[in-house]
Order: C-alpha cells, then structure tokens, then sequence
C-alpha cells in the first residue's frame, strides 16, 4: 500500500502575531465546534476515497492547534483513526504555543495518539516576544516543555527566530544555549521575514523597527550552524536541526516529494502530481463541507519542467540532497545532461557540489539556497 502523510489545519489565534501572514484568525471561538464537524466529515469523505493509503504521518499545525478544547482534538483524532489506515508507528505532530497548554491537556492528547509536539517558543527574551506581539512569556515556554515531558512526550520540538527587532548576536547566542539547555529533540529557526500587509512590515515601512544589520543576521546565522550540531542536533534541512532519528518524518514527505492530503480550511496537498488548496475562510470552508461541494479552489497540475524544477529544490533543501538516479527515474531524465550548464555554473559559485550519486548545496550554498533554487525554473 502506498505512503500519505495528512495535514490538518486548526486556523485559530488567541491573537494575531505581528509578523504572521498565515491564514489563521482570532476572536471566532463560536466556530470552534462547527469546523471540527466539518473537519470530521471531510475527514470521513477523504478517508474513503484514499482507503488504500497507508497514513504514515499526521501534522496537526496552525493557527494554534493547541486553543481547540480538548473534547474538539480528541474528536478528530477518532476521526482521523476511523477513517483512515494509520499505522501503528505513524508520526503524529501537533502544533501548540507555550501559554495554552496544561498538563491535563498534553496528557490527555498523548492518550489520544499524538506522539509529538512543536512548541511555537521564537524567543526566550519577553522583550523580543513582545516586540513580535507573542501572548507568552518565557518562563511559559520552560512550563510547556515540562509539562509535556511530564505527560510522556519524548519528542518534542521548538521554534526559535533570528533577525528580529532589537535581537543582538550575543542574546540570539544565549537564546541558543537556552533552547539547547531544555533538551528537545528539534529545533526549527527561521529568519525574520516581514510579509507584506503585516503589522510588522508597516512598522518597518513607516521607520519604526530597527532591525540588525545584515553583517549581523548572518553571523547569527553562522553561529547557529556550527553551534547545534555542536550540542547533538544535526542539520537535516536549511532551517531544522534535530538529534539522529529525531528529524520530522511529516516535513521531509515535503521536501521528499511525496504526496499528503491537507484538511481544513486554507489546507494544501499534493495528491497524483496535482497540487491544491483549500478555501481560505472559516465559513467558506464550513459551508462548503456541509453543503456537499468541495472546497478545493485551486488545482495546479505541474508541466514536466515545473515538476523537475520543484523536486529539484525541494530536494536539495535537506543535507542528503537529490540522488541522482532517483531523479532520473522519476523524470526518464539524466539530471547532468538537462541541468549541467546549470549545475556547473552553481559549483563554480561554490553553491552546490556532487560525488556523481548525489548532488548537495555546500554550506555556502545553503546560505544561499534561493539563489540555487530559481536558477532550476523554467523560463
């Protein structure tokens, strides 16, 4: 039976963070109840139509998952078990930000079936926190981290940001100890990016955020590559680290390629080379579900050249890269006589290097992955 990893969107905020463009909303707690039964029937629908898939990982991600009352989770975790074929040794992550979770509450989603959590930290500095317009503080994400080790979670993750107003090299080198200090088993970190129509990326339009300066976010960037493999979280991706054996199995079925249903409103998938998405706001999706109609609003089916193009950089955004014969038989295409000029014109860059088996970017060339990745587009 083949492989399929599930997504399920929980699109709710206690409130908006200044930096999010992502689609989640706040102060819709009355939806609550009516999105998870509509989460539930497209959940039963979907199972049926891909009965012979083995569900082999389940991201439950946000918004803040970890806001849906306890009851609401635990309905859709019945419902993802008796509608789809989950194995027995499925990864099952949920997404939750330090300050709405309780130890009852982990324990009872650990009885549930989830088996990993990714804790949304960004920072131990309440300063920084409060610059991003975070509802916690740092001694909440300490108490996170316990109550779920407490609860018999053993896989845990963090977030943590670089590059954000007011940041120094030498706190974000502290925030690192922290974050190395707590003993999680991953650490995801991401540099600032300040998305248009945020509150943050007008904040900085008007000249009211300071940002460090370029020469800084990249020594704090360099200092973060060499300081976590250091303390025994190895890099796997460009921006994720985690302790061997330890790396999300859900996100690398994205950079592997591999296909995943996304559920809930605003949910993505990538399903028989065709990508889509689902509508966008709360009532639209709701609607649509118990009205019978889809709510799928985009279907994308990828030319040969685009297809080639998004596994080529999805590949090489891991630390194993894109084998070559993988490509070539995916493709019926011999990757160094399509893209050699390409490939040749980036080695000499320094920005990718090859044992003919593999091809990988250097840590140049993962500093510089965009660069990389839009030279494999088609014109």
């Amino acid at each position: 039976m083949s492989k399929l990893g599930l997504y399920v969107h929980i699109p709710f905020c206690r409130q908006k963070c200044l930096y999010c463009d992502f689609s989640s909303y706040q102060g819709v707690e009355h939806l609550f109840a009516a999105y998870t039964a509509a989460l539930c029937q497209q959940i039963a629908e979907q199972g049926g139509v891909l009965c012979k898939s083995v569900v082999d990982t389940i991201y439950i991600g946000g918004g803040t998952p970890s806001l849906l009352p306890v009851q609401l989770l635990e309905q859709i975790m019945s419902s993802l078990y008796a509608n789809f074929h989950v194995s027995n040794e499925a990864e099952i992550s949920m997404e939750a930000n330090p300050g709405t979770v309780t130890r009852a509450q982990l324990s009872a989603l650990k009885a549930a079936g989830i088996n990993r959590l990714s804790f949304g930290v960004q920072s131990f500095n309440n300063e920084l926190l409060a610059g991003l317009g975070r509802i916690h503080q740092a001694t909440d994400s300490l108490t996170a981290i316990e109550y779920a080790y407490a609860a018999g979670f053993n896989n845990i993750s963090i977030d943590l940001m670089y590059g954000l107003p007011g940041q120094t090299f030498e706190g974000f080198a502290w925030e690192l100890e922290q974050a190395v200090a707590v003993n999680t088993s991953h650490i995801s970190v991401y540099g600032l990016k300040l998305e248009e129509g945020t509150p943050l990326a007008a904040a900085y339009d008007r000249g009211l955020l300071k940002l460090p300066d370029e020469a800084t976010e990249e020594a704090m960037y360099d200092h973060m590559v060499d300081f976590l493999p250091g303390r025994g979280l190895l890099r796997y991706e460009i921006s994720n680290f985690a302790r061997p054996g330890l790396e999300c199995r859900h996100n690398l079925k994205y950079w592997q390629y591999q296909p995943y249903l996304g559920i809930g409103a605003a949910a993505h998938s990538f399903l028989n080379g065709e990508r889509l998405s689902n509508v966008t706001g709360i009532p639209e999706y709701i609607s649509a579900i118990f009205e019978g109609c889809s709510p799928v609003v985009m279907r994308e089916t990828l030319t040969n050249d685009q297809s080639m193009a998004e596994y080529i950089f999805l590949a090489l955004r891991t630390s194993q890269g894109l084998t070559v014969a993988n490509f070539s038989q995916l493709f019926c295409v011999d990757f160094f006589r399509h893209f050699g000029n390409i490939f040749e014109k980036l080695q000499r860059q320094d920005l990718v290097e090859t044992d003919s088996r593999r091809i990988w970017l250097t840590d140049r060339g993962m500093k510089f992955g965009n660069i990389v990745f839009s030279s494999f587009l088609p014109d």
